[in-house]
């Protein structure tokens, strides 16, 4: 692989249908890979590298399964690491696609970190992997980790039998030892050269949340939408557990894939590390320009967490994309069942464009970029005050707002208020009293009118002050004698 760029996405098989362009860094910014058996403290090595809390720790064994980039620097040195998956020696099923993810991490790293436990010593598993980084020709360097407060001669003396050099002492939890290993790595690594700059830290272009429920087939999606096999699909629930950002670029434009864990309802949610996935799928939602809703046309319906997890991204106010997957290979009345279960289920997303696709085969899953697109230019809209104003007015006009206490309640303008989502400010008079139903009648008509799909509109509703509220009007002598005859007068 040339050294004058680094591929993010490592889209080396591209897709006719779909065109994948490769991250690319500016010339000799070094990949280093995080490798080890489970539970050796690769993720929180690679949080400590990046100053992020973006890959879940855990005391929990084979945690993390996707590769998870992240930027670093160590001085002036700027840097690409890598978190991978936990090397158990197991070649089948979801275990061998967690390998083969790593050894993919290894193939396009400069460096490799061979993470070891100091606290539980060597095995076989740490022999075998040694034995085969030693072949790939990497620079490859043993690392001990959690060795603070430990007696580690043996466990040294051990490593140095898996002829990797002199194994590195860190505590990766503490931060102890690796800004030294940093610098070891780095100083035999090429110098950046002048004017090359790390990567932005944050997330390229329009960033898309991919969400769903367990099994709908996201990850299935992002492989389809990607050109290549990048994160893993199985069929099996709860196989990705970690929010992965995975930046690429189709037809000029820039994108971030955020693949994300399945949500389930609370009660069958058990352990605590799916509470922490499910925290951070929402996290992802609110990071998102975009959510694209996964539902599973197989299941038969639209089931309430689908319903659930699409109100948690219209509170967000995130602009989605709804797909329907696994489509193929179901009959008419099925099909048409699965359409009245979303007209029924989800109105509140009528907004929202709607596409009936197969990740696995790649069918309809081109629109959605163009899909994605139009949410977000909605969402990201600028409307003037007088072209607000305007709107309101022809709303107010075809339906008056109801009287409150015989009161008629009076909008007066309009202007925006924000974006992503379209905030519009409406100011008026006993605005506070409006009924819901004529502020969904508002949405509707600004929705309608400015011709925004996907995105959902967001109206705040001010009332001026009254600058006579509170105050007693004092009457001057001439009229307190008048009111006192129309009293007297009255009593009669």
């Amino acid at each position: 692989m040339p050294r004058d760029t680094v591929s993010v996405c490592v889209a080396a098989r591209l897709r006719p249908a779909i065109s994948i362009v490769s991250v690319r860094v500016h010339a000799l910014l070094p990949v280093i890979a995080l490798i080890g058996r489970p539970n050796v403290g690769k993720s929180t090595l690679f949080n400590r590298l990046t100053r992020s809390r973006d890959a879940l720790v855990a005391d929990y064994p084979g945690l993390t399964r996707d590769r998870q980039y992240g930027n670093g620097r160590v001085g002036e040195r700027p840097y690409l690491v890598v978190d991978t998956g936990g090397l158990a020696g197991a070649e089948q099923g979801l275990d061998g696609l967690m390998a083969e993810q790593v050894w993919m991490a290894v193939e396009e790293a400069d460096a490799v970190l061979l993470l070891l436990d100091a606290r539980d010593g060597l095995n076989l598993s740490d022999e075998q992997i040694a034995a085969r980084l030693r072949r790939s020709g990497k620079n490859v360097y043993a690392v001990l980790n959690k060795a603070d407060g430990q007696d580690v001669d043996t466990v040294v003396a051990d490593a140095f039998a898996l002829g990797l050099g002199e194994p590195a002492q860190i505590s990766a939890e503490h931060g102890r030892g690796v800004t030294a290993l940093m610098g070891r790595v780095l100083a035999e690594l090429p110098e950046v050269t002048a004017g090359t700059q790390a990567p932005e830290s944050g997330s390229r272009g329009i960033r898309i949340a991919v969400v769903g429920r367990p099994n709908a087939g996201k990850s299935t999606l992002i492989n389809r939408m990607l050109g290549e096999q990048r994160v893993l699909a199985f069929d099996q629930p709860g196989t990705t557990r970690d929010s992965i950002y995975i930046p690429f670029c189709r037809d000029g434009e820039d994108y971030t894939l955020i693949d994300t864990a399945g949500v389930r309802r609370r009660s069958r949610v058990e352990e605590a590390i799916e509470k922490f996935s499910v925290l951070k799928t929402l996290q992802a939602i609110s990071d998102a320009h975009v959510a694209i809703l996964v539902l599973d046309a197989h299941s038969g319906e639209v089931a309430e967490q689908d319903a659930t997890l699409a109100g948690h991204i219209l509170e967000s106010g995130t602009a989605v994309v709804i797909a329907v997957n696994k489509w193929d290979g179901l009959d008419a009345d099925r099909r048409q069942w699965f359409r009245e279960q979303l007209e029924r289920r989800l109105p509140f997303l009528g907004f929202a464009e709607c596409y009936f696709i197969s990740a696995l085969h790649g069918s309809g899953v081109g629109d959605l970029f163009a899909a994605v697109q139009a949410a977000n230019r909605a969402a990201q809209i600028k409307v003037s005050t007088p072209v607000l104003t305007r709107l309101l007015e022809q709303a107010v006009h075809e339906h008056q707002p109801p009287l409150v206490r015989g009161r008629r309640i009076k909008l007066r303008y309009a202007h925006q208020g924000g974006q992503n989502p379209p905030v519009i400010v409406i100011h008026g008079n006993q605005t506070e009293r409006l009924p819901d139903g004529y502020k969904r009648y508002l949405s509707n008509y600004f929705r309608t009118a400015l011709q925004l799909v996907g995105t959902p509109i967001r109206l705040e509703f001010r009332t001026g002050e009254n600058p006579y509220q509170g105050r007693r009007n004092v009457l001057t002598p001439r009229q307190q004698r008048r009111r006192k005859r129309m009293i007297r007068h009255v009593k009669k």
